[in-house]
C-alpha cells in the first residue's frame, strides 16, 4: 500500500484546497443521507404515536418536515459541488502525475527506451495513470467520510436515544462493513489484476490490427488477428464479469450487514421504549440511522473491487516517476567553435553479453573533419556513435568532446552541441514544415525551403502542396528514402558542432545519395561529422575511413 499512499500524496499535494472542500461536501452528503432517513423515520414514527394518543392536532409537522427538505436539498446540493470539487481536483492532479510520468519514461537509459514498444508503453501509462482515479474518489474520501459519520452518527443517537442504541448501530455496522470490504479487497484482487491486463492485451491487439491492416489484408492474416482480438476481449469481459460477480456477493453482505444492524436495532429501540428509558419516536432514529449508513460504502466496495487494478497501477507509476521535479536548466546558447570528438580505450558491452563490442577502441576526430566508421555489423560501428552521443556509457575509458569529458558535460549542453541521427526516426508533426520546427522552433520557411533544397526534397514537398502540406502519422505516404531525407533536414537544422549519422543515405540512390552529402556539407561547413556506413557514397565523400572488426 505504500505505493498507493505515495500517489495520494500526489494527488492532495496538488490540489489540497480543492480536494479538502470536496471532502467537506462528501461529509455531508453522506451526514444528510442518514440524518434525512432518520428524520423522516423519527417523523413518521412521532406523528403515528401522537395520533394514537389522541394529541395529533397538537403535533407540529412544520418543523420536521421543513428539515425534511431542507435535507432533501441540502445533500444534492452538497452532491453537487462534491462531485465538481473532488473529480476536477483529482483530473488535474493525475494531469501533473501524467506529465512527470512522460518526463521519468525520457529519463530512462538509453537501452532501456530502445526496448520499449511506443504503442505498447503509451497504452500501459494511460492505463496506469486512469486507474490511479479511483484512489482518491473510490478509497480515500469516502473511506474518510464514512469512518467521520460513523462518529458523528454515534454522538448523535447517544445523545437523541440512547448510548447502548448507538453503540450498537455503529459498532455492528462498523464490524460487519469491515467484515464484507476485507473479503471483497482479498477475492477480487487476481480478476482486477488480470481484467485490466486484459484490458490492455485487447487495446493494443486492436491498435496492431488498424496500424497494420493493409499488409495483414495482403498477407492473408487479417482474418487470423481479428480473431486474436477477439480472443483478447472474451478474456477481458470474463473478468470483468469475475470481478463484477464479487463486487455483487460483497453488496449482498453488505445488505446483510445492514439488515442485521437495523434489526437489532429495531429490537434494542423497542425494547427500551418499552421500559420507558427513550419515547419510540426516538426509538425509530437507530433503525433508520443504521438503515442510511449503508450508503457509506457504496464507493469504498467498488474501490476495493478494483483493488488489485490500482495497486499495479500505483506500482508502475511510482517506478517511472522522476524523484528530481526540479525544472530543466535552459539551452545554453550555441558556440560558433568547431567540436572534436576523442575517445580513449573504450571498453563496452550489452548487458548479458560474454564478449564486450568494443575492447581498447580509441578514436580521434578533428574539427571540422568527417570520418566514416565502416565495418560487418555487429562491429561497433552504431555503439560508438552512441557513446558518443552519451546515449551509453563505456565500462571503461573515457569519451571527450571539445576537451570536455563527456561524463560531466551538462545535458543542456552536451544536446546543444551535438545531434545524432539513428537508423530509425520518428517524423513529429502535421506538416513538413511542423516536423522541422521540432529542430529549430524559430525556423523561417526561407530557412526550411533551403535546407530541403539542399536534401533534394524540394521537388517532393512542391508536389505534395508546400511547407504546409498535411503528413499522415509518421509521415506514412512518404517512401523510405524521402522519410530519410526528411530527418536529415531536420537534424541539419540544429546547425550542431558535432553531427553523428547512422547509415544517412540508406534507401537513395547513388545520385540522390551524392546530392544530399553535398547539400549536408554545404549547409554545414565547419561541422565535425561521423558516420556509420556501408554504403560506397558516403565513404568516397569523407575524407577518412576506420575499418571496425
Amino acid at each position: 500500500m505504500k505505493n498507493v499512499l505515495y500517489i495520494l500524496r500526489l494527488i492532495w499535494r496538488a490540489q489540497p484546497k480543492a480536494l479538502m472542500r470536496g471532502t467537506t461536501l462528501a461529509v455531508l452528503v453522506l451526514a444528510a443521507g442518514v440524518g434525512l432517513l432518520g428524520l423522516s423515520g423519527w417523523f413518521i414514527t412521532a406523528a403515528g404515536a401522537a395520533g394514537l394518543a389522541g394529541v395529533g392536532i397538537a403535533f407540529n409537522v412544520f418543523q420536521p418536515s421543513a428539515g425534511v427538505r431542507l435535507l432533501a436539498l441540502g445533500r444534492t446540493a452538497a452532491r453537487y459541488g462534491e462531485r465538481l470539487l473532488t473529480h476536477d481536483a483529482t483530473l488535474k492532479s493525475l494531469t501533473d502525475i501524467r506529465v512527470n510520468l512522460l518526463r521519468g519514461v525520457l529519463g530512462l537509459p538509453f537501452t532501456r527506451l530502445g526496448k520499449l514498444r511506443g504503442a505498447e508503453t503509451l497504452n500501459r501509462l494511460i492505463a496506469d495513470v486512469d486507474a490511479l482515479d479511483g484512489i482518491a474518489l473510490r478509497l480515500f474520501i469516502p473511506a474518510v467520510s464514512a469512518v467521520l459519520i460513523y462518529a458523528g452518527a454515534f454522538a448523535l443517537l447517544s445523545w437523541l436515544s440512547a448510548p447502548v442504541l448507538a453503540a450498537w448501530v455503529v459498532l455492528s455496522f462498523t464490524l460487519g462493513v469491515a467484515a464484507a470490504l476485507w473479503w471483497t479487497s482479498r477475492r477480487a484482487l487476481a480478476p482486477s489484476r488480470r481484467a485490466e491486463k486484459a484490458l490492455q492485451a485487447f487495446r493494443i491487439r486492436l491498435i496492431d490490427m488498424l496500424r497494420a491492416r493493409d499488409d495483414l489484408l495482403v498477407y492473408g492474416h487479417l482474418t487470423d488477428q481479428g480473431a486474436s482480438v477477439a480472443e483478447a476481449e472474451a478474456r477481458l469481459r470474463a473478468n470483468l464479469d469475475d470481478t463484477d460477480h464479487v463486487e455483487r456477493r460483497a453488496g449482498v453482505a453488505l445488505s446483510a450487514t445492514a439488515t442485521i444492524s437495523a434489526g437489532g436495532a429495531l429490537w434494542l429501540g423497542g425494547s427500551l421504549a418499552h421500559q420507558g428509558a427513550i419515547a419510540p419516536a426516538a426509538a425509530a432514529l437507530g433503525f433508520f440511522a443504521a438503515m442510511g449508513m449503508s450508503e457509506t460504502v457504496v464507493p469504498v466496495r467498488r474501490g476495493l473491487a478494483e483493488l488489485g487494478r490500482i495497486l499495479d497501477a500505483a506500482r508502475n507509476v511510482r517506478r517511472l516517476l522522476p524523484e528530481d521535479k526540479a525544472p530543466h536548466p535552459k539551452r545554453p546558447a550555441r558556440r560558433d567553435e568547431a567540436v572534436a570528438l576523442r575517445m580513449e580505450n573504450i571498453c563496452f558491452r550489452h548487458a548479458g553479453a560474454l564478449r564486450p563490442v568494443l575492447e581498447g577502441f580509441a578514436l580521434s576526430v578533428e574539427p571540422g573533419e568527417t570520418v566514416a566508421l565502416t565495418g560487418p555489423s555487429g562491429s561497433g560501428k552504431s555503439t560508438v556513435l552512441a557513446l558518443a552521443a552519451r546515449l551509453i556509457r563505456p565500462e571503461s575509458g573515457r569519451v571527450v568532446l571539445s576537451g570536455t569529458d563527456l561524463a560531466t558535460l551538462p545535458a543542456a549542453q552536451l544536446r546543444a552541441a551535438l545531434t545524432y541521427l539513428p537508423q530509425r526516426s520518428t517524423l513529429l508533426g502535421n506538416s513538413f514544415f511542423d516536423v522541422l520546427t521540432l529542430a529549430d522552433p524559430a525556423l523561417t520557411e526561407e530557412r526550411a525551403s533551403d535546407v530541403l533544397e539542399a536534401m533534394a526534397l524540394a521537388s517532393v514537398v512542391a508536389a505534395r502542396g508546400g511547407l504546409h502540406a498535411p503528413l499522415r502519422e509518421n509521415g506514412a505516404g512518404l517512401s523510405g528514402g524521402e522519410q530519410r531525407r526528411l530527418v536529415l533536414a531536420r537534424a541539419v537544422l540544429r546547425r550542431p558542432g558535432l553531427l553523428l549519422l547512422d547509415e544517412p543515405t540508406e534507401g537513395l540512390d547513388r545520385a540522390t545519395a551524392d546530392t544530399v552529402l553535398a547539400g549536408l556539407r554545404r549547409i554545414l561547413p565547419e561541422a565535425t561529422i561521423l558516420t556509420a556506413s556501408h554504403r560506397r557514397a558516403e565513404r568516397d565523400w569523407a575524407e577518412r575511413i576506420i575499418q571496425m572488426h
